[in-house]
């Protein structure tokens, strides 16, 4: 591609006099290091590194051109191209050289606080069952043409997935959207076919500062739709009913919740989900959901799946069908049963929302005894520390606070955290183990029959502290013990 062809509709500043139109370009980076010769490498400023820094990096290593925000004070042998914001120019640069891959894509976006990664392979399992190829880019995984890769992020930078949507030959995109991703200009010049909107509970007001801050970056995911792309949202959820009154009479939109005003109506008690007949009557059809994912909050995520699926044109009873066989999602609400008539539930459950829903269900499903285990994220959202250990002291019979990722923050600094929360906002419940393999060995080791122990925050995730027992995730902590036990036994 030509450079000028590179740069079309995207306004720039032209700091050093070079001739671009004879200039061709092989590729995109945002990083130095994966600079080659013909490619653009834009400098963006992080957290912890300034891509300004490297410029000379990236054209000692072949770059044909930089982009950057800044001035550039020493001389180049390359054009440099200033912007306004190298971020979101990253995403239409990459949107232009990769030919606006989503537009020839039925794409799928994903956003809420929680629930996002079940609802996407969810909505994944529906259409495959029905012989509907997907690509999914998400939390645990991205999964292009049948093949997987572990995620980094939950939304990758926008050149990454550019390079995805060219890739994939699956007729449909499911994306997880996080506030981060839209915040960051991630999806900047992806276009959606269906937007979801889950939910928005209190998170990552360390990085939003305020929850309106972090509704208005969930709800930018609406401004992208495609013309007749159409929005389904939780209006049950407080933030839901606010965005769906602002997107009445600019897209289509449908609504999903336990009133007979949404035009799908949840009725979780039953297991029921009731849609409006197509005869220009108002009467109403009954769906029976046995979804195999217990609670409330996965009825809704089934409930936003099955609308979903419906508008891509599979039937009532094809969707209903593939949710009763949905194998489920790693570290969401994952059950392992023990030889004692105990059950252990793992979930990435890190906000006091999700922690609320975990706990609850447990007692849904008749938990005679509930053993919580989590802890706190260093450098993460103190704010809501409080109010998860509240609902865990006034839902769980015992608590064990314990270690989740440090973050750099030092040991004892995090178990000072932990006593002062204890202290405070905590009961006589609650016990404080450091290492989290042996806090989920106590539980298992102590637990009865009808117990639950509910290990929450990690999920799929892998362990970034090394801890006693020669394992490196919640999973195989608890598959570790259940077969140490075997052996024993």
């Amino acid at each position: 591609m030509e450079l000028l062809g590179l740069l079309e509709n995207i306004p720039y500043q032209q700091d050093t006099f070079f001739d671009l139109s004879q200039r061709k370009v092989l590729g995109i980076a945002e990083s130095s290091a994966k600079t080659e010769n013909g490619f653009v490498f834009v400098a963006i400023k992080g957290t912890q590194h300034d891509g300004h820094q490297y410029i000379q990096d990236a054209i000692t290593r072949g770059a044909t051109a930089i982009v950057g925000e800044d001035e550039v004070e020493q001389e180049l042998s390359v054009p440099y191209l200033r912007v306004e914001n190298s971020r979101e120019v990253l995403g239409r640069l990459a949107n232009n050289f990769y030919h606006n891959p989503s537009k020839s894509k039925v794409m799928i976006g994903v956003t809420g606080t929680n629930g996002k990664t079940t609802t996407s392979y969810l909505i994944k399992h529906i259409l495959e069952t029905n012989g509907i190829s997907c690509s999914l880019i998400g939390t645990i995984q991205t999964i292009i043409n049948g093949k997987s890769e572990k995620s980094i992020n939950t939304t990758p930078s926008s050149l990454t997935i550019n390079q995805l949507l060219a890739k994939s030959e699956d007729l449909v995109v499911i994306l997880e959207a996080s506030s981060h991703g839209l915040s960051q200009y991630r999806l900047e010049g992806i276009q959606f076919d269906v937007c979801i909107f889950l939910n928005l509970t209190h998170d990552h007001l360390d990085y939003h500062k305020s929850l309106e801050e972090y509704f208005q970056s969930k709800a930018s995911l609406f401004h992208k739709l495609k013309n007749g792309g159409i929005a389904i949202i939780n209006t049950d959820d407080y933030w839901g009913g606010k965005l769906f009154n602002q997107l009445q009479g600019k897209v289509d939109t449908f609504s999903v919740g336990n009133s007979d005003h949404n035009d799908y109506v949840i009725d979780w008690t039953n297991q029921l989900i009731k849609s409006k007949k197509n005869n220009g009557e108002n009467e109403w059809e009954q769906h029976k959901i046995e979804f195999p994912m217990a609670g409330i909050h996965n009825m809704y995520n089934a409930s936003m799946a099955f609308v979903a699926a419906e508008k891509l044109a599979v039937t009532k009873e094809q969707i209903i069908a593939a949710i009763e066989n949905f194998p489920g999602v790693d570290g969401r609400f994952e059950v392992f049963k023990q030889d004692n008539g105990s059950t252990v539930v793992i979930d990435y459950a890190h906000t006091a929302d999700a922690i609320f829903h975990c706990l609850q269900t447990a007692k849904s499903q008749g938990a005679k005894r509930i053993v919580h285990i989590f802890g706190f994220r260093g450098n993460r959202d103190e704010t809501k520390r409080k109010e998860m250990l509240q609902i865990s002291a006034d839902l769980s019979d015992q608590y064990i606070l314990t270690l989740d990722d440090l973050n750099n923050v030092k040991l004892k600094e995090m178990l000072e955290t932990l006593e002062a929360l204890q202290g405070k906002f905590g009961n006589d419940k609650g016990v404080i183990m450091p290492d989290r393999t042996l806090a989920i060995e106590y539980a298992m080791t102590n637990s009865q029959s009808g117990d639950w122990i509910i290990v929450t925050g990690k999920g799929h995730e892998r362990y970034q502290q090394t801890f006693a027992l020669p394992i490196a995730s919640d999973r195989e902590t608890v598959t570790f013990l259940q077969q140490q036990k075997k052996m024993i036994d």
